[in-house]
């Protein structure tokens, strides 16, 4: 079995709540998980495109784990994207699509309850709505992009007791996301 890839985004993990605590846990099975902290790495945020690509090129499955907010990834992510994935390397008539049927997820928390995040809501939106450019970004780069997961209600219920009931369900979705072709 490979590992998967898991890119983690979080401008200060030091002082993050639950992403802190997922990286904990995964840190446990560095045989099934390859962690892969872009703040840590890049502080100075100038990404190293060959090594990042290198990265990718070495895994099938690859996890973007990050907190969801302002309606987006924190900047890093973004930028990454950007760099990244260039033209002739993740699309392109010549570039051979480099995450051709790789599966792509997105692990994300948000401060919202779950409720918050539908239509109908003043919200308006749900979080399936809120990740479509995700989607088609994956799409366009011919990745295989998968059902996300999703933990909400962290700025309501920050206690140890949901955060902890946050671990197991991420671990089964990760166990299931490795798993399944």
């Amino acid at each position: 079995m490979k590992k998967t890839l898991i890119i983690v985004t979080h401008p200060d993990i030091n002082h993050s709540v639950i992403n802190k605590r997922w990286l904990h846990e995964l840190e446990k099975f560095p045989e099934k998980f390859h962690i892969h902290q872009l703040h840590k790495i890049y502080p100075n945020q100038q990404f190293d495109i060959a090594a990042e690509q290198k990265l990718v090129e070495e895994h099938d499955h690859i996890i973007f784990q990050f907190p969801y907010y302002w309606y987006y990834a924190p900047a890093l992510l973004k930028k990454w994207l950007d760099e990244v994935l260039t033209h002739g390397w993740a699309y392109g008539s010549a570039s051979g699509f480099k995450f051709r049927g790789k599966k792509v997820a997105l692990a994300i928390s948000l401060g919202l309850k779950e409720e918050h995040l539908q239509r109908g809501t003043p919200l308006k939106f749900n979080i399936k709505d809120l990740t479509t450019p995700y989607e088609a970004l994956f799409d366009w780069i011919k990745a295989d992009y998968q059902p996300l997961f999703a933990y909400y209600g962290m700025t309501f219920e920050p206690s140890e007791e949901w955060i902890e009931r946050s671990v197991p369900l991420y671990l089964d979705y990760l166990n299931r996301f490795n798993s399944e072709k």
